[in-house]
């Protein structure tokens, strides 16, 4: 039965998801073109709540628990596991003060009304995850610009997402180049649950009636960390603990 209710809130749920790009795309644009960085953040930022209220249609409730200070004076190095598409929304709106950006891969680049436009125009990086000689060049520049900026990087170490919420192993690569060129970030590690379910049963239809959950871990000053392996290994561990499957 649940299943089956699945399939009308699904086509109702595109419908809203597909609008929604379809209309925050032009706002975007000419909030970039026309009024600037600040504007066309604005602009990303309301997106975000908007896709996030779409998810409401299939029953889909999110908690974000972040009970720390995390001053916007430093930039910040997000590490997170990987299980949906949906993690993304949540983490850029509910860190939007962060002036959250995302290493992402490069096919995300085009195709995707308003999403493929703020990944090419919004700071974020887009890399191609079969040629490491290209995607090293960029992950420097873009620690730079995180460091420089004191914005918030988020990077998914897992790489691919996890079809059924069991983290896979991270890929520390990506994570430690921007480690050496934010040598003033924080560490913040967020543990992701249950976005896996909202592809329990595929693309069509999707899981409905889900309680996304989203916890912050208390910040990590990389400069108390002699050996980066072993922080690395702390943030992974951290992560790791508070999955629920």
């Amino acid at each position: 039965m649940r299943k089956l209710l699945a399939y009308p809130l699904t086509v109702l749920y595109f419908i809203c998801f597909g609008l929604t790009l379809v209309v925050f795309h032009p706002i975007q644009w000419v909030c970039h073109n026309i009024f600037g960085y600040k504007a066309h953040k604005i602009s990303v930022d309301w997106l975000q709540f908007f896709l996030m209220r779409s998810l409401n249609v299939l029953g889909t409730r999110f908690t974000f628990n972040n009970p720390h200070q995390i001053s916007t004076e430093r930039p910040l190095l997000i590490v997170s596991n990987h299980q949906s598409m949906y993690d993304i929304s949540p983490i850029m709106w509910y860190m939007r003060k962060h002036h959250v950006k995302f290493v992402a891969k490069k096919e995300l680049g085009k195709g995707i009304p308003s999403v493929s436009y703020n990944l090419r125009h919004g700071g974020s990086v887009l890399i191609d995850r079969k040629n490491p000689r290209q995607a090293f060049p960029k992950m420097m520049k873009f620690g730079e610009y995180i460091e420089s900026s004191k914005h918030a990087a988020v990077i998914f170490p897992e790489g691919t997402r996890s079809k059924d919420g069991t983290p896979k192993p991270f890929r520390t690569r990506g994570l430690e180049v921007l480690m050496k060129k934010t040598p003033s970030a924080l560490i913040v590690p967020i543990t992701v649950n249950n976005s896996w379910k909202m592809l329990r049963y595929g693309k069509f239809p999707m899981g409905i009636g889900n309680h996304v959950k989203f916890t912050v871990h208390e910040p990590l000053e990389m400069a108390n960390f002699t050996n980066k392996d072993e922080l690395i290994q702390q943030v992974e561990k951290t992560i790791i603990e508070s999955i629920q499957n």
